[in-house]
């Protein structure tokens, strides 16, 4: 569990245990960890709200949701023990863009209210751009550059300029 509370994970798929509830999802490490009602109840609450899941989903499940509400519960989750780092793989691809905006939104409301630093894997050089103060792009497993976004944007690397040109990222 030492590891858990360093770093937490979220993926494409979310990961949710179909057989708990939104709550117990979230709040699982908390209950792993020993935590009191109260402190988990109030963690768990306080990560819905920033995600802007309505408190009435507590008690469903994870197939009584959509597809972003899962994504929501699955970063929720990630975020129970406060780690220092999260790493996300992919978390917002499987959804319409109007809802992926959306929780972009909201991810970016709850990061601003926890210090994590997030590292996290996209080929949606838009939604990089949205979502980052630094850049890494890796082609074959080598890094081809790395900095801060405007930098990034602005490369002289014909590979990174394809890359956001094909995004049209302006």
């Amino acid at each position: 569990m030492a590891f858990r509370r360093v770093i937490g994970y979220a993926v494409q798929g979310t990961g949710l245990f179909p057989h708990m509830s939104v709550a117990r999802n979230i709040s699982l490490l908390g209950e792993l960890e020993d935590w009191p009602d109260s402190r988990i109840r109030a963690r768990t609450g306080k990560l819905m709200s920033l995600m802007a899941l309505d408190g009435e989903l507590k008690s469903r499940y994870p197939h009584e949701l959509s597809g972003g509400q899962q994504q929501r519960v699955g970063i929720c989750r990630a975020m129970f023990l406060q780690p220092d780092i999260l790493l996300l793989d992919e978390p917002f691809s499987g959804v319409d863009p109007l809802t992926r905006a959306d929780i972009h939104t909201q991810f970016l409301k709850l990061m601003g209210s926890e210090s994590t630093t997030v590292v996290m894997v996209t080929h949606d050089m838009s939604e990089a751009v949205i979502l980052a103060d630094e850049i890494v792009v890796i082609r074959e497993g080598a890094i081809v550059q790395q900095g801060p976004v405007e930098r990034i944007k602005r490369s002289a690397d014909a590979y990174v300029a394809r890359l956001f040109g094909a995004s049209a990222v302006s």
